[in-house]
């Protein structure tokens, strides 16, 4: 949203009936354009994103994306870019869906980190910590109201003219990846693979942890001037985030202390448990390391280099001329035993980190040795062998938004890891010595990608026993916001108050079992307490929607 170095056409169009008139093109991508244009209603500058895919063509995805636009309106924080307006008009014949929002003057994070690296070789660590902390201030807010923004990147990050940081594009990630349209089903990955998270990497359900690990790559970007892990695929891009250790930054930027080593190796832990526990957390650390050392310019090593992923292709999809080599020696799977469950809130586990784990009663199991091992011996070559036919890579350009399988990316991560890991995966309730069938009967509820209860989400009773009055009407009370916690206290909250609840399940597994999805009556409508009706809850049970 910036009119720095793009002097944007004329376009001579309009939305919304003329009332948005679009003016100079800001800035283009693969799935959207954004204009500067002006609201002759309120006569001032905004800027809109319309997205010019085949998605606009879906009754289904045109419906998630107006109802993901109006839950980014109500998102009010300095460092979040304001949403004015959503709708959909037709451009060149398309139905197009257009939001309408807040016109930054400035340029992207990565324009000023461009400069930076042509100046210094990268940012200095204390200005990239401050960014970092104000971009994690915007999402403390949207984790608050359980939006998980799910593409953190710089380009989704505006710096001002006067230095103030905008994080923008909430929801538009969630809206694309919704499983309603034929472009994004069930288990496919809306992102940018170089700041993917493993567990999106892998299609599985994310949750503000996943927006902390963006972060974490986005910081050593700044630090360092260069990304962790790179190659010319995105699916190794995204085999690299489920399998390699990212280097350490002060290897390539020598002028970084070990406090900020420490804080974005914290913050790319593939096991999500060990990441810091929110944003609020990680803000802290930044602005605590930001203040605990001297500032001293970037000293880059010569000839450095991040992981690129060398050999990874060709590992996964060698030439369709050779054979593909069996294994040999121990293999590192994504998979290896992690820590009992830790609920979002609670302090990660400090220690050396597990490598991801498969989701399960809100954390991440020992498996099964014969998950990934048909006989047991550290020399047992994993249980896939892709043959020579297999596809090639396809090409992806650098930092363009791309959609990637979640089948693909686990064939690439761990075979038929996933598969193996449904018949055999262990669970918290066996005692020792139950074996697979003890393991079957304790999940026999629980699906695949089952995600536990998070009871760090709660209500207190005296919102139910003293709610608000209404603002229209002093005989009335509002409906108090049961929605994102935990039913056990909505329960209690419920029960304090002498009201009745009519709950309903559904399969939703982002936010976890027992988290409260939807209510009726909605927060804050006016009731009479003297004839309250039922509330009406629509309760998670934390499987993945079938």
């Amino acid at each position: 949203m910036s009119q720095d170095g793009a002097q944007g056409q004329h376009t001579g169009r309009a939305l919304a009936s003329g009332r948005y008139q679009l003016r100079d093109l800001l800035g283009q991508g693969g799935m959207a354009s954004v204009h500067l244009a002006y609201d002759s209603v309120l006569d001032r500058q905004v800027a809109i994103k319309t997205l010019h895919t085949d998605l606009g063509r879906e009754q289904a995805f045109r419906e998630r994306f107006r109802r993901e636009a109006q839950s980014v309106a109500k998102l009010t924080h300095t460092n979040i870019v304001s949403v004015f307006d959503t709708g959909e008009d037709t451009l060149d014949g398309m139905t197009t869906p257009y939001i309408v929002m807040e016109y930054v003057e400035g340029r992207p994070l990565g324009s000023v980190l461009d400069e930076d690296v042509r100046q210094q070789g990268a940012m200095p660590a204390d200005k990239a910590l401050k960014i970092t902390a104000d971009v994690l201030a915007a999402l403390e807010i949207s984790h608050e109201m359980g939006l998980v923004h799910r593409d953190i990147k710089p380009g989704n990050v505006m710096m001002t003219k006067r230095g103030v940081v905008k994080v923008m594009d909430f929801g538009i990630a969630r809206a694309m990846q919704s499983g309603v349209t034929s472009m994004t089903q069930t288990g496919m990955v809306v992102g940018t693979p170089q700041y993917l998270s493993p567990e999106q990497a892998l299609g599985r359900g994310v949750d503000a942890r996943s927006d902390l690990y963006s972060v974490g790559i986005m910081l050593f970007q700044l630090v360092t001037g260069r990304l962790p892990f790179e190659a010319d695929s995105p699916l190794a891009i995204a085999y690299a985030h489920v399998q390699e250790e990212p280097p350490v930054p002060s290897s390539i930027n020598r002028a970084l202390p070990p406090a900020v080593d420490a804080l974005i190796a914290r913050a790319l832990k593939k096991n999500p448990n060990e990441r810091f526990p929110s944003a609020e957390a990680m803000r802290d650390e930044c602005l605590r390391v930001a203040a605990s050392f001297q500032a001293a310019p970037p000293s880059i090593v010569p000839g450095t280099q991040a992981p690129s992923g060398a050999g990874v292709g060709s590992a996964v999809f060698p030439p369709v001329d050779q054979a593909t080599p069996a294994p040999s020696g121990q293999v590192q799977t994504p998979y290896q035993p992690t820590p009992p469950p830790n609920p979002y809130g609670t302090p990660a586990p400090t220690g050396p980190s597990p490598a991801y784990g498969y989701p399960q009663q809100g954390g991440y199991p020992t498996p099964s040795p014969a998950a990934y091992s048909p006989q047991p011996g550290p020399s047992t070559p994993p249980p896939y062998n892709l043959s020579p036919q297999a596809p090639a890579a396809p090409s992806g350009g650098r930092n363009k938004p791309v959609i990637i399988g979640s089948v693909i990316v686990s064939v690439l991560a761990v075979g038929g890891l996933v598969t193996a890991l449904l018949l055999n995966g262990g669970s918290e309730d066996d005692k020792g010595g139950g074996g697979s069938s003890a393991s079957a009967s304790a999940s026999a509820e629980k699906k695949p990608g089952y995600r536990g209860p998070d009871t760090t989400k709660t209500i207190d009773t005296e919102e139910c026993t003293e709610p608000r009055e209404s603002y229209n009407d002093p005989d009335k009370i509002q409906i108090p916001d049961f929605k994102f916690k935990n039913i056990k206290s909505v329960k209690a909250c419920l029960q304090a108050a002498g009201w009745e609840l009519n709950e309903k399940k559904v399969d939703e597994n982002t936010y976890g079992d027992g988290t409260v999805m939807n209510q009726f009556p909605s927060a804050d409508t006016d009731v009479d307490p003297e004839d309250m009706p039922e509330i009406e809850l629509s309760v998670s049970t934390g499987n993945p929607p079938s």
